[in-house]
């Protein structure tokens, strides 16, 4: 018994070791590997290729930041000529529509689709594709500020006609004073970085972040309305049917981290739910001999992130828990119960970390246990919400820091 028990053990915290460290030490061996048998794909940069394009945003109620959203989106550096900014406001009714509406005067190439039912990013989206005659669309949020370079470090990698997607990169702005939660998701999407760089070194990114991706518009095709991450469901499909999605770090949207740990939470369960949700409809790409190098990279990057990790870990602390029990008490201290009070020292850091900061006490040293543990948490609380069942693509909007 003890032995069955040992074997689930290491099982387990292998499959957590390669979910979260091991896939980015077997990818980077790949890379180099490749590299060392002169396998490379082509980086494309041709000033000459610039491309129409329009930039796509979703605005519902953005009133606060809409303002800075068309300064930024109109000071980007590509030819006025060969840009419409296109804003999708359905359903907002504290003045977003209206005020974009009074510009469409000042900017030629300004566009707005509105209407004054809110059915959702998705179908609003859905409808927006239909109007679009450039052949890229590019997506980013209203809440976040692109940098001048963006589009023409975007579409560079659109003269590779195997490229169907490029994915931007997500940077929150954090203060030195932010919350442990602000901190942790900043250093989350450094790594993300990295792992990202090395996916598109080795075929392809699995997944986008909605804050700033480009898709051919031919490619787009239809999401499902109650579809809760459609950048990711775009971006897969779009990879499933041959084509590479690139990541380009140097195309980049900023954001302020969510404004608590409440907000955070609303944010990670649904992005967790929608995580589910992706790996019940991508249920094809684990077909390694039909996808190959994207099955691996979708299994080990994001299918093992939502639906393995999240619960070996509190099987890992049973079966610790378990072994500690079979050994003799009056034993000295032994490798198991070694293991078992380091675990317990770190979920108590974490609950310590999180308790803290809802008493707006900062410290910074435990965002590491506090955000891993807060993260696999919200993903088992998101396995919980779809397995309820989900109705609607419409989600509660998140707060974020000034």
């Amino acid at each position: 018994m003890k032995t069955i028990i040992e074997i689930l053990f290491w099982v387990c915290i292998g499959l957590v070791f390669y979910t979260y460290i091991g896939y980015g030490i077997v990818a980077w061996l790949f890379v180099k590997i490749r590299t060392l048998l002169g396998i490379s794909f082509p980086t494309l940069n041709d000033p000459a290729f610039q491309p129409k394009v329009t930039l796509a945003i979703p605005a519902y109620n953005e009133m606060s930041c809409i303002e800075a959203k068309v300064k930024n989106s109109f000071g980007l550096d590509y030819p006025a000529d060969k840009i419409d900014i296109l804003f999708v406001t359905e359903g907002s009714n504290d003045g977003t529509t209206e005020y974009i509406q009074s510009l469409m005067a000042t900017y030629p190439n300004l566009k707005i689709i509105g209407g004054n039912e809110r059915k959702g990013k998705i179908e609003a989206m859905n409808m927006a594709i239909k109007t679009i005659d450039t052949p890229i669309v590019i997506f980013t949020d209203a809440n976040t500020t692109l940098n001048k370079a963006v589009i023409k470090n975007i579409v560079r990698h659109f003269k590779d006609e195997n490229v169907g997607a490029v994915a931007g990169e997500k940077r929150i702005q954090v203060d030195d004073s932010e919350a442990a939660a602000g901190a942790g998701e900043g250093l989350y999407w450094k790594y993300e970085s990295f792992l990202k760089k090395l996916d598109t070194k080795l075929y392809s990114v699995v997944g986008a972040a909605g804050e700033l991706f480009a898709v051919r518009t031919n490619l787009y095709g239809s999401v499902e309305k109650d579809t809760l991450l459609d950048d990711f469901m775009v971006s897969l499909r779009v990879a499933a049917n041959g084509y590479r999605v690139i990541y380009e770090p140097e195309a980049y949207a900023i954001e302020r981290p969510s404004f608590s740990i409440q907000d955070e939470m609303k944010r990670k369960i649904r992005i967790a739910t929608g995580g589910f949700q992706s790996i019940a409809r991508l249920g094809f790409l684990w077909n390694i001999f039909k996808y190959g190098w994207l099955s691996f990279q979708y299994v080990s990057h994001r299918a093992m992130r939502w639906a393995v990790a999240p619960f070996c870990l509190p099987i890992i602390f049973l079966l610790n828990l378990a072994l500690v029990l079979m050994e003799d008490m009056n034993e000295p201290v032994t490798f198991y119960k070694a293991l078992l009070v380091a675990q317990i020292v770190f979920y108590v850091l974490a609950i310590v970390g999180y308790w803290l900061e809802n008493q707006k006490i900062r410290i910074k040293l435990l965002f590491v246990p506090f955000y891993f543990s807060f993260m696999n948490y919200c993903a088992i609380k998101g396995y919980n919400r779809y397995r309820q069942g989900i109705t609607s693509g419409i989600w509660e909007k998140v707060k974020r820091a000034q």
